[in-house]
């Protein structure tokens, strides 16, 4: 039997956990400051419409996901832990480092689950490519580039904190650890806050990642790249179904006093298919039902706000 799960927050994004939940059979609640909105979709999926504090303080609910404006993940997260409920938490779960930590700490006291919704590290490209990694297709991974650009959302949001958790999360976990030194570069170009943005990331032992977000672009870009000493690995998210993972073989070696490098044909990797967000919810559910602690956690989390306040730091939505 699954654990029972109420989201609290039925916008945007906060709709698609309510109907994943659904699907799966998860879902027992659902609660928004609108009563009139978590009305509409009680009734559409057959669940109880609840207030935030009802779903917190409700012995029916046994964990929730959080859909919320940022600055409340914080208050709601912790209410819950103190409540006995776990957490699943949207990026990202704060916007200052204090609060992260302080959510992070109180998970850790009540002894609750504390997981954040990293989706793309859930995506069945990425979960391909870090297997790939892991058998050493590739080599030593020396560098990561990930772009992700286009035009749009101007959600009162700048672009750092809105596009650059998703690569991060999925730079932190090849890196398998925590950067050392974090710079960026913003640039306001269409709006009243950052549109571009570049974030360099240089972890211990050697290992460099770039993130490159813009919301002023003509073009659509999510590529994801690795680079090894073997070969490298991109994952395009916008390339045709059975051509968004590639590996190239390409090697460089020293040649006397200088390089030399050969190239080598693509081969598209196959991968199983899966949707992320039904993947992650899955995960959340079993880690809930079998106290195991979950792929995407506080450690990460507070890491990933971190680093945003490094790039951003006069915050979220400002230049």
């Amino acid at each position: 039997m699954h654990p029972r799960i109420a989201v609290v927050g039925c916008g945007q994004w906060g709709q698609n956990h309510v109907r994943t939940l659904a699907e799966i059979g998860a879902l027992a609640a659902v609660a928004d400051r609108s009563f009139e909105r978590a009305d509409l979709f009680a009734e559409r999926h057959g669940v109880k419409a609840m207030d935030t504090d009802e779903a917190i303080a409700s012995p029916d609910i046994d964990a929730l996901v959080l859909a919320l404006p940022a600055s409340m993940h914080g208050p709601t997260a912790r209410a819950a832990f103190a409540a006995g409920k776990d957490v699943l938490i949207e990026k990202p779960i704060a916007l200052d480092i204090a609060d992260a930590e302080l959510t992070a700490a109180v998970a850790k006291k009540t002894e609750r689950l504390l997981m954040v919704g990293h989706v793309l590290r859930f995506h069945p490209v990425f979960q391909k490519l870090c297997t790939t990694v892991a058998e050493g297709r590739i080599g030593t991974v020396r560098h990561i580039i990930a772009n992700r650009m286009g035009l749009g959302r101007f959600l009162g949001m700048d672009v750092v904190w809105d596009l650059a958790p998703h690569d991060l999360s999925m730079i932190l976990k090849l890196a398998n650890a925590m950067p050392r030194q974090i710079e960026a570069t913003r640039r306001t170009v269409l709006s009243d806050a950052t549109d571009i943005a570049d974030i360099s990331l240089e972890f211990p032992g050697g290992l460099q990642a770039e993130v490159h977000v813009s919301r002023v672009s003509p073009y659509r870009d999510r590529r994801f790249s690795v680079i090894g000493t073997t070969g490298m690995l991109v994952f395009d998210d916008l390339a045709p179904e059975g051509e968004k993972l590639a590996l190239y073989g390409h090697k460089v070696w020293r040649d006397g006093p200088n390089f030399s490098f050969e190239n080598a044909p693509v081969t598209y990797l196959p991968v199983c298919p899966g949707l992320p967000l039904d993947r992650e919810l899955r995960h959340f559910i079993d880690c809930v039902a079998h106290r195991r602690p979950p792929e995407t956690g506080a450690a990460e989390a507070v890491e990933t706000v971190r680093i945003l306040n490094a790039a951003s730091p006069l915050g979220p939505a400002v230049a």
